[in-house]
């Protein structure tokens, strides 16, 4: 595979991203991999201690200039930035906006393959220039899609979550039976497409604690979710449940299932994030872009000091490239089902005879005699 031509916007300046940008990309066997283009100025990097002296970039006018084998830099703002490392400020909220604009008009314009972003600050983002709860729904919004997924994921735990950023007190007259299945939907296919999944099968949670208690603790799980997951069955997707959530994770049943559906954001990241977190991704499935994030956040606490991991950006630019070859053979594949068919036997009966001729290798003492 090519380098991925993948989008960078830098986040909040005022923030660790520009830090875990530089220690991310700072192996020179990284532009084997990417062609980073990153939606900042050379200040934004300048204007903090990163512990590496040695990040070297080219600033190019647009994305369709970026060059291989380089780190590029595309100015999505003129004007002088007034930066203060480790704190949170109006001028930083509106040069992460900038940012985030630019690198999601060229990911719709298709001179970037995927966009991952550093973290923001929502309480500074201008309202004029980004009027939405996160990330997820500026995608969703911009890129023309009615509805999206956040899907946090790791090699061994992938969690989605049917409501995001609303207030606790709106999540039960959210939580739809529609909604969920149109979630579920989403989550198949993303598993089939993004990861490679052939028939993945998804836990769904309960909104209730107890699952309700047999209507006790309220009634929505035998009214709404169930019936969302019968209806989804019915369509051919592997789900089940509801689970409550807490003996669900407690008791390591997760582990079973190759994603969980939750009902709400903190009823799915709380428990991700506990056992996941600095190695875990935000990615926005249902797109037809590619777009990945670090599971934390700007952690002002830490700027400057040299002690911010690169851990989780460089999971999320790994996994942005993983999830586009792995969207473009499932294209391939799902275009001429019969040959993609055909192909796998073959290649499953040159494997085994291989494995037949290695075992006979492996024998070999006896051929000898």
């Amino acid at each position: 595979m090519d380098p991925l031509r993948v989008g960078i916007s830098i986040g909040d300046v005022n923030g660790i991203g520009p830090e875990v940008i530089v220690k991310a990309l700072r192996n020179d066997a990284m532009l084997d991999f990417f062609t980073p283009v990153i939606y900042a100025t050379p200040e934004a990097f300048s204007a903090f201690a990163t512990g590496d002296d040695a990040f070297e970039f080219t600033a190019v006018a647009g994305a369709k200039e970026a060059s291989a084998g380089r780190i590029n830099l595309v100015a999505p703002w003129d004007e002088p930035l007034e930066y203060a490392p480790g704190r949170a400020t109006a001028a930083g909220g509106r040069a992460a906006a900038q940012s985030l604009e630019c690198a999601v008009a060229d990911l719709r314009a298709g001179s970037i393959q995927a966009l991952v972003t550093a973290p923001i600050n929502k309480s500074v983002m201008p309202t004029d220039a980004f009027p939405f709860p996160g990330h997820t729904e500026m995608l969703t919004t911009r890129l023309e899609v009615e509805e999206s997924l956040m899907f946090l994921v790791t090699d061994e735990l992938r969690v989605g979550v049917v409501t995001n950023h609303i207030p606790v007190s709106e999540v039960a007259a959210a939580v739809t039976q529609e909604k969920i299945v149109a979630k579920l939907k989403i989550m198949d296919r993303s598993l089939r497409s993004d990861f490679g999944i052939v028939k993945p099968l998804i836990g769904v949670l309960a909104l209730n604690p107890h699952a309700g208690d047999e209507g006790r603790i309220g009634n929505e799980d035998a009214t709404v979710v169930r019936p969302a997951i019968e209806q989804a069955k019915k369509e051919g997707i592997l789900a089940m449940g509801p689970y409550p959530a807490d003996g669900f994770f407690g008791s390591g049943n997760f582990q079973k299932f190759d994603a969980i559906l939750a009902m709400y954001h903190d009823q799915g990241l709380i428990p991700f994030k506990a056992l996941s977190f600095g190695k875990g991704v935000n990615f926005t499935a249902g797109l037809p872009a590619i777009r990945t994030s670090p599971d934390h956040g700007t952690a002002y606490d830490l700027v400057g000091q040299d002690k911010a991991s690169p851990d989780s950006f460089l999971a999320a630019l790994f996994l942005a490239r993983d999830t586009y070859r792995n969207r473009h053979q499932h294209q391939e594949d799902t275009a001429n089902p019969l040959e993609s068919r055909m192909h796998l036997v073959y290649k499953r009966r040159s494997d085994s005879d291989g494995d037949r001729r290695g075992k006979s290798r492996k024998g070999g003492g006896r051929l000898k005699r």
